[in-house]
């Protein structure tokens, strides 16, 4: 018998809402998104396509979006858009701008932290197709400065994505709307593939579809078609509770993740079956309940293409059996913290025994942890990480646990609520 069971919503994809929020404002027509994430990243994009000129009105849980048929108006005179630390928002956000046709030069501010994360190749690709946009500080990252001037048109580019997919996935969202036909070829291998398959998704559910012809993608002119669009709860945001049942033996089904989502961080499930728990998929969500103590054992295992579970996944490997390899994702350097040195920096002090790699990390289970005071390095996935961590190591404390804002501001309560049985138990 499971020590708990509980049956969760967890709020809607981060990535799925802010591209949905991109081809709204670009459609021709009102579409209804049904269930976006509100959380930091999502709403700052949605003010920043405001101040361009597109009409976006909540309407209870939902969000109605007067689509501008690529023309944006944003208001005269020279522009400043703060995006913060969203690094999907200002490189979407880029793209949207070259757009424009004429019109007063835009900066896009943000963070210091999203200073030092890169954006050259976009914009190197974006130049390549006529736009005049640059890197503020010739640093090849954010601020962004855009003057359009109408030499923005299209065609034929080439694109590092190797670093972030964001960048193709950037490129591919305005790509109906150049005055010419565009194709775009990558230099070099993708970065974290399965979130370029959510773009291609949400395109095609607006009514796009894209070509790839021996890796070029071929992008059709026209429109984004107006429609009432679901937003699926959001798979890494569910992680962290499917790996709580993991380590403690419960039973955890999140009703909004289905068994064909889009999301390829839905298949972290996957990984938890490896690893000796027991998961149940239907279009009712996704159940996962964890093997009886000790019943759980390490895994080595690339996450080049699930890189945001790469901390859920070290939190629950020092209570796995055996040793658990992480390898082939260096690109968790440039996120909204370096990833790989956080989670070993933290996972040390409370005595674990983990070994940072290049591009991944070693963590060597049944190691007993004691309770410490951990640092989140302004970064969600950290905080929402050792969360789970803080099941089986009472008198954890995690410090400036706000910033799950991020991604999920409800995720304490919703936390507390699920876990706190667990949390009197003695492991």
């Amino acid at each position: 018998m499971p020590l708990l069971e509980k049956t969760i919503c967890v709020p809607g994809s981060k990535s799925i809402t802010q591209r949905a929020l991109v081809t709204a404002a670009l459609g021709q027509g009102t579409s209804t998104i049904v269930g976006p994430l509100r959380s930091e990243d999502p709403l700052l994009l949605k003010d920043a396509l405001v101040a361009l000129g597109c009409n976006i009105e909540e309407k209870g849980d939902d969000w109605v979006i007067n689509g501008t048929g690529g023309n944006f108006a944003p208001a005269q005179g020279k522009c400043s858009i703060f995006m913060g630390n969203n690094g999907t928002g200002i490189r979407f956000l880029t793209a949207v701008v070259c757009l424009l046709e004429k019109g007063p030069e835009i900066e896009l501010t943000c963070t210091k932290r999203m200073e030092a994360r890169p954006i050259e190749s976009l914009l190197q690709a974006l130049r390549a197709m006529g736009a005049n946009v640059k890197s503020k500080f010739n640093t090849g990252c954010p601020p962004v400065v855009i003057v359009p001037d109408g030499s923005f048109k299209g065609g034929d580019v080439t694109i590092d994505a190797s670093k972030s997919s964001q960048y193709l996935s950037a490129l591919l969202l305005i790509a109906p709307y150049t005055k010419i036909p565009t194709r775009i070829s990558l230099v070099g291998p993708l970065a974290s593939s399965p979130y370029l398959k959510i773009t291609l998704s949400v395109m095609e559910a607006f009514g796009i579809k894209v070509e790839e012809d021996s890796g070029a993608f071929l992008v059709p002119q026209g429109s984004y078609r107006a429609r009432e669009f679901q937003i699926e709860g959001d798979a890494s945001s569910a992680s962290y509770f499917f790996a709580g049942a993991a380590i403690t033996g419960s039973s955890v089904t999140v009703e909004n993740l289905p068994q064909d989502s889009i999301q390829g961080d839905a298949r972290f499930v996957d990984l938890l079956e490896k690893m000796g728990c027991t998961v149940m998929r239907s279009q009712k969500g996704t159940t996962v309940v964890g093997p009886s103590v000790g019943g759980l054992k390490g895994v080595e295992v690339s996450m080049k293409d699930m890189p945001d579970m790469v901390p859920t996944l070290a939190a629950i490997a020092p209570f796995a059996n055996g040793t658990t390899v992480i390898k082939d994702c260096p690109h968790l350097r440039i996120k909204e913290t370096d990833r790989l040195a956080a989670m070993a920096t933290e996972l040390a002090r409370l005595g674990a025994d983990v070994e940072e790699l290049d591009d991944g990390l070693i963590i060597r289970g049944g190691k007993g942890l004691r309770p410490s005071r951990i640092k989140t390095y302004d970064d969600h996935r950290i905080a929402m990480s050792f969360a789970v961590v803080g099941l089986k190591v009472k008198g954890l404390e995690i410090e400036d646990p706000s910033c799950v804002k991020k991604s999920f501001p409800g995720f304490w309560e919703l936390w507390d609520k699920t876990f706190l049985e667990v949390l009197s138990v003695e492991f």
